[in-house]
């Protein structure tokens, strides 16, 4: 297989990676997501990053924001229940012909509820690479953490919390951004409140405020702090998505930063789940769409 780019394109970011079949050259980044560009801005961005990665004929391969409706091109959503669309990539528009440009779909959902995903679905097309026969849940933690029930090689359904993004607004917007600071995370508290936040969901905004009256009665450590919010917002996510993780084998797919709370979260209820990388889940499910285009 000739030399080809795995590109994640999401919100806020590129990932561009040069890859000889199943193997990753190198590795560049920007911060050029699809909330700073506007339609004839995302060539010229692919090209600068890449630079000389793209002398001659090129293939990209690419997943993610870059596919929505404010990206390059749409690539129209797949309903589920489906496998992975990673055989319905699009062609993106481009002046140059010797630069073809694929981009995966995302996946839509109706029923039980209305739901949608772009990028994920190109991880657990990894996941399902490296385990063929996986039959359970795939928890993809993020900004917007997606669970998805995967069986027979399909994603029958999933469900998105915005516990990511919750948390970043508290953490940064709130009041409680004085009594937040750092990035330091701590088990113990962390388990605590998420045992908490299971067993009460119900009262996840009066605990909130705690946070703050620990700090100014308490001085309250931030990494305690951090970690009760952590616990707090997980646990009322667990408790949202009982019927995807409960009984299930899970496999849980994030970055170095967010998949240690989950997995600790999960262990906490009996669980056992696999932990596999992102970035390389992220680059296989691209394979396999280069492998259909």
């Amino acid at each position: 297989m000739t030399r080809w780019i795995a590109a994640d394109w999401g919100t806020t970011a590129l990932r561009l990676t040069l890859m000889e079949g199943e193997t990753p050259l190198g590795t560049r980044e920007s911060d050029d997501g699809m909330n700073r560009l506007t339609r004839d801005m995302f060539e010229p961005t692919l090209r600068r990053l890449a630079g000389d990665w793209l002398d001659g004929p090129a293939r990209i391969v690419a997943c993610g924001m870059v596919g929505a409706r404010q990206g390059w091109i749409e690539a129209p959503y797949a309903p589920v229940p489906c496998s992975p669309p990673t055989d319905r990539a699009i062609r993106a528009p481009t002046g140059d012909p010797d630069l073809d440009v694929r981009i995966v779909p995302g996946l839509s959902q109706t029923n039980p509820h209305p739901d949608v995903m772009r990028g994920e679905e190109t991880q657990i097309a990894g996941i399902l690479r490296h385990r063929p026969e996986f039959d359970g849940t795939v928890c993809l933690p993020g900004t917007h953490t997606k669970w998805a029930h995967v069986s027979a090689g399909e994603i029958v359904s999933f469900r998105t919390v915005m516990t990511g993004e919750i948390f970043a607004t508290l953490a940064g917007q709130s009041v409680l951004r004085h009594s937040l600071g750092g990035e330091g995370w701590s088990e113990a508290p962390f388990l605590d409140a998420l045992s908490d936040a299971i067993s009460r969901p119900e009262t996840l905004t009066a605990r909130l405020f705690e946070l703050r009256a620990a700090d100014l009665l308490l001085g309250q450590d931030t990494t305690t702090a951090r970690s009760i919010l952590s616990g707090l917002l997980i646990g009322a996510e667990l408790a949202a998505t009982k019927a995807w993780w409960l009984g299930r084998e899970v496999v849980v797919t994030g970055s170095a930063s967010t998949t240690p709370a989950y997995d600790a979260a999960l262990r906490a209820q009996g669980l056992q789940p696999i932990v596999l990388p992102a970035d390389a889940m992220t680059r296989a499910g691209l394979l396999a769409a280069r492998e259909f285009s």
